[in-house]
């Protein structure tokens, strides 16, 4: 059986309180999924629900990173680590009503074309994963580019980045992307557009105040952008959130090798937060919930925050235990 559990609707209740959220008419679809890299688990939550329910569902491999949703095939897709492919997961909504773990690994996968996954995002039929360096692949950092087709994924594009990779957030045709054990945000206008080889940034910038950065999520329905600080990967204590409001304009007016200076920064570090390496992040716009795969403290957490409206050291409203949380992903339809 798959562990179905019910959370206290007190602490996880969701209030609409954005300024998108002043039609009655509105849609309720909110789903969150999390992957993990020591469990061989994913755990599903329909945020929507008044029960709060979160699913916890077997997958191929032990170790897993980016994961995504599609609620339109109700299909699963992950970066695994175990088996250095992405996979796709069918019969959820079947596992779900019938409360079995039967998630089934569908029987087409991609081929073996990279190592130490990290991150995935998806535009359309089209899904990005993020190579970091390692032993394994000659130490190259990559992003591949695949089409999903019916029967399977077809390679499109690999390109080689001078930096390390984590976290990406695609938007349209243009991708941003973290440079791991730095302070930078990477961007790279009209990304699908370059041919395979060695890519270059349209920009790159430094937040201030800023240690390592791995999660990225950016909402353009309110124009925010959430970043992640893990700060010291050994500290379990350490790690912030920072939210970027009115982003295209702060982004817009920074130099390519410029500073995001904090004074435009909304912060959250500090021990109430229990924030020590917030590996990942995703954001309901709806809501004004911040969700955020903690990597470090009790083995892995999901935690919850209410969007901040000033910088603090601010506890989270929910917190659930998740063993191994590598990667978060919220759909809001």
């Amino acid at each position: 059986m798959r562990n179905l559990i019910l959370l206290g609707a007190a602490s996880l209740f969701l209030v609409s309180c954005s300024d998108d959220d002043n039609s009655s008419s509105q849609t309720t679809i909110a789903k969150l999924v999390t992957s993990s890299n020591t469990s061989g688990k994913i755990t599903y939550q329909d945020l929507s629900s008044t029960n709060q329910m979160f699913s916890s569902l077997t997958v191929s491999g032990v170790d897993s990173d980016g994961i995504y949703l599609n609620n339109s095939t109700k299909e699963i897709i992950l970066a695994s680590r175990t088996n250095n492919r992405l996979e796709t997961y069918s019969n959820l909504e079947n596992s779900l009503s019938t409360n079995t773990d039967n998630l089934m690994l569908a029987n087409f996968s991609s081929n073996l074309d990279f190592t130490n996954a990290r991150e995935i995002a998806v535009m359309g039929d089209k899904v990005i994963v993020t190579q970091d360096q390692a032993a394994s692949n000659s130490n190259t950092n990559k992003l591949f580019v695949y089409q999903k087709m019916s029967n399977g994924y077809t390679l499109l594009n690999d390109y080689t980045v001078d930096f390390k990779l984590w976290g990406i957030h695609v938007e349209g045709n243009d991708l941003y992307a973290i440079a791991d054990l730095t302070s930078d945000l990477v961007y790279f206008s009209n990304f699908f557009n370059n041919s395979s080889g060695t890519i270059t940034p349209t920009k790159r910038v430094t937040i201030e105040g800023l240690t390592r950065t791995h999660g990225i999520t950016h909402s353009t329905m309110d124009n925010v952008m959430i970043l992640t600080d893990v700060a010291d990967a050994a500290s379990a204590t350490d790690g912030g959130v920072i939210v970027i409001n009115n982003f295209s304009s702060v982004f817009g007016s920074t130099a390519n090798m410029g500073t995001i200076a904090m004074s435009n920064q909304i912060r959250i570090y500090g021990p109430n937060s229990t924030l020590g390496n917030p590996v990942d992040v995703a954001y309901d716009y709806q809501t004004n919930k911040i969700y955020v795969a903690e990597r470090a403290n009790g083995g892995g957490k999901v935690l919850t925050f209410n969007f901040p409206t000033g910088s603090g050291d601010t506890a989270p409203e929910a917190s659930r235990d998740e063993p191994g949380v590598a990667g978060i992903y919220l759909i809001r339809e």
